[in-house]
């Protein structure tokens, strides 16, 4: 009930400091978990009707996530395998090359997919770095697919660089409300990464962000985390929405996983929150299974990773996404023909 609310504030990227106006349709921690709240019928029929408003009811966006660049990454996520300070298997690799880039969009796209986004595990690039990412970017959109990538916290120079390398859409989830973050994750505070998500809007490359349920949150942080997202200003094109995959190894290993009710509610509040934003299914999707992710898209999730990895945890096999989808009636977005940039 909204009585039994605890407060959960809004953190604000530079670009939205504390003294600026509230957007007028600013979203309450209130308004948030009263949704969350309703009777699940009310809220699936909510956000069916948002999402019909908004969006062709039987497409999905199918997007492609490679890690290009795995392992060794200095921060301290409790949820991430490729954390150096935890001993979860992973091996660190170096980036890699173009023609193994372009090898694994050119499938992605003959499966499908219309989206192509890169991982890169870093708590932030070099400035080489982002050189060498700006050629795998042009690889990438001489295919005809739409670019994302994933590289840590970025400076505006940065940002403005991958922008005129073509890139689309560039990630960085806040992962979960600013009061749970820090038992999270403690190298990096929640600001920095309010501060990316305004450099990567000031460099006009639309905004990939969500978080991950089923870390030990509470309710109202999973109402604080769409919050956060929901009043950005604009909000994010697309919203990832993440359940917990429990690597051994890393701190949240024995977290118990989330409600699978409570993770379709999760979904239909971002679509009714967010009404214009793409709701991606992203890890995790393997432990809930065909009929839970059938609710999901009932409740407005339009878009799902695509493919048999998710940079390292396990995915549905494309195959097995395509029975799912042509059993619910559900199609994918038409692939693109090529459009080279003629960049070299």
């Amino acid at each position: 009930m909204a009585s039994a609310i605890q407060p959960v504030h809004l953190y604000r990227p530079a670009a939205q400091a504390s003294n600026a106006p509230e957007p007028a349709s600013a979203w309450s921690i209130e308004q948030i978990q009263q949704l969350l709240d309703l009777p699940f019928h009310e809220l699936m029929w909510q956000a069916q009707q948002v999402h019909r408003a908004h969006w062709p009811a039987g497409e999905v966006e199918l997007a492609t996530l490679l890690s290009v660049k795995t392992g060794g990454c200095p921060e301290n996520c409790g949820y991430c395998p490729q954390s150096a300070e935890f001993d979860t298997g992973v091996t660190a690799e170096k980036l890699m090359s173009p023609e193994e880039v372009r090898a694994a969009a050119l499938a992605a796209r003959e499966a499908g997919a219309t989206r192509f986004c890169m991982g890169a595990a870093w708590r932030a690039p070099k400035d080489r770095d982002i050189e060498k990412m700006a050629t795998l970017i042009r690889t990438v959109k001489d295919l005809g697919l739409q670019s994302c990538a994933t590289l840590g916290m970025l400076q505006p120079t940065q940002a403005q660089a991958l922008k005129a390398a073509g890139l689309d859409y560039y990630n960085h989830n806040l992962d979960t409300a600013p009061e749970y973050y820090a038992d999270v994750v403690s190298t990096r505070a929640y600001q920095e990464r309010l501060d990316t998500l305004a450099a990567v809007r000031q460099a006009g490359i639309s905004v990939c962000c969500g978080g991950i349920v089923g870390m030990g949150e509470t309710p109202v942080h999973r109402a604080g985390l769409i919050a956060q997202l929901a009043n950005l200003n604009p909000y994010p094109e697309s919203v990832p929405i993440n359940s917990l995959v429990a690597v051994p190894g890393t701190p949240l290993a024995d977290s118990a996983p989330i409600d699978p009710f409570d993770f379709v509610r999760v979904i239909a509040v971002c679509r009714i929150t967010m009404p214009g934003a793409r709701v991606r299914l992203s890890a995790g999707r393997k432990q809930l299974g065909d009929a839970v992710q059938a609710l999901c898209f009932l409740a407005g999730a339009n878009s799902i990773f695509y493919g048999d990895k998710l940079l390292v945890t396990g995915n549905p096999e494309a195959s097995d996404d395509a029975a799912l989808l042509a059993k619910l009636g559900l199609h994918g977005k038409a692939v693109p023909a090529p459009q080279p940039t003629g960049a070299a």
